[in-house]
C-alpha cells in the first residue's frame, strides 16, 4: 500500500486478501448441484485468485476453462509460472459463462454476480471461503480435488506438504516479529500470517499489544516497539515510493528483517509451505 500515492488496485487487493482470504479454503459443492456429472469435469472455471491456485494444483491443464486476470501475477499468485497460456476471464458472469463450465471454483451463489445467470442443474459450484490455519487449508484441498475428480492428486499434495513442514518442525516461542506493510499497516492474530509465525515460534507484536487483525502502526510506534524481527514483502526490499520508503527509515535499521513474497500468503495453499521455510530458516 503506498501512501498519498494512486494505491494500485493488486495492492490493495493484497492487503484486503491477506486478512479476509489468507486462502482459499473449505470448498463445498451445494447439495443436489452436479451431483450426477463424471467425476472429472472437463471444463473448469475459478473466479477467485485463491482458487486459481488450488485448480492448478489439483486439475489437469486440459480441464481449466478459465482462470482470474490476476492468476499470471507473480506478485499475487504462487502458481503464476503455471497460470501461463490458459485463458484469464475478467471476471464478469457473462465472460464466465460463455467459458461453457461444467465446474465454477471459487464461487458462493449468494456473493458473486455470476450467480444470478446459473442454473443449478447445469452448473456445480463450488464456494471457497477464507483460511486463517493449516488445517483449513488441508481441508479446502480434499474438497477441492474431489470435486476436480483427482482426489489422490489432492492426497499426495498435502502428503508431501506435511513432509516438508515436518521438517521444519516446531521452534519454542519467544521471539517477536511484526508483519509491516505499506503505510504502515501490520497484520494481527487470526490471519494466516500469524498462525505462520506460532509455528516457527514467532510471536506477534500484534497480539501483544492488542491490535484487530489488520491495524496500521506508525513508524514511531514501530521503532518504539522494537521487535527482534519485521517480515517485509519482497516487493517492497528497494525504496520506489513514498510507502517503500517508510519502510527503509533509519529507525528501523537495527531490527532484523525476513523478506518473503506477498503471493506466498496472499492465499491458503501449497505455497504454504515456502512462507514457513522461508521463515523458519531465517529465525
Amino acid at each position: 500500500m503506498k501512501p498519498f500515492l494512486p494505491v494500485p488496485v493488486r495492492q490493495m487487493i493484497g492487503s484486503l486478501m491477506l486478512l479476509l482470504c489468507g486462502g482459499a479454503t473449505s470448498a463445498t459443492l451445494p447439495t443436489g448441484v452436479g451431483q450426477s456429472r463424471a467425476a472429472a469435469p472437463r471444463r473448469i472455471v475459478s473466479l477467485n485468485l485463491c482458487a486459481d491456485q488450488l485448480v492448478l494444483a489439483l486439475a489437469d491443464r486440459s480441464q481449466i476453462a478459465g482462470l482470474t486476470h490476476n492468476a499470471t501475477d507473480v506478485e499475487m499468485s504462487a502458481a503464476a509460472a503455471q497460470a501461463r497460456g490458459l485463458p484469464l476471464l475478467s471476471g464478469s458472469a457473462e465472460e464466465a459463462l460463455a467459458a461453457d463450465p461444467d465446474l465454477i471454483v471459487g464461487m458462493s451463489p449468494h456473493r458473486h454476480p455470476a450467480a444470478a445467470a446459473l442454473d443449478p442443474a447445469r452448473y456445480a459450484v463450488v464456494d471457497l471461503k477464507s483460511a486463517d490455519t493449516y488445517e483449513a487449508i488441508v481441508a479446502s484441498i480434499r474438497q477441492v480435488a474431489k470435486a476436480v475428480g483427482h482426489k489422490a492428486r489432492g492426497e499426495a499434495l498435502i502428503a508431501g506438504m506435511n513432509a516438508d513442514l515436518a521438517r521444519i518442525g516446531r521452534a519454542r516461542p519467544g521471539l517477536v516479529a511484526a508483519y509491516y506493510q505499506r503505510r504502515g499497516y501490520m497484520t494481527g492474530t487470526g490471519t494466516l500470517i500469524d498462525e505462520l509465525m506460532q509455528r516457527v515460534g514467532l510471536t506477534n507484536l500484534a497480539a501483544k499489544i492488542d491490535k484487530p487483525p489488520l491495524s496500521q502502526m506508525s513508524l514511531e510506534e514501530m521503532a518504539a516497539s522494537r521487535p527482534d524481527y519485521l517480515i517485509l514483502e519482497s516487493a517492497t526490499d528497494t525504496v520506489a515510493d513514498q510507502g517503500t520508503e517508510m519502510l527503509h527509515h533509519p529507525a528501523l535499521a537495527g531490527i532484523k528483517r525476513i523478506s518473503i513474497p506477498q503471493a506466498w500468503t496472499v492465499c491458503g495453499g501449497p505455497a504454504y509451505v515456502k512462507a514457513a521455510r522461508a521463515l523458519a530458516a531465517a529465525r
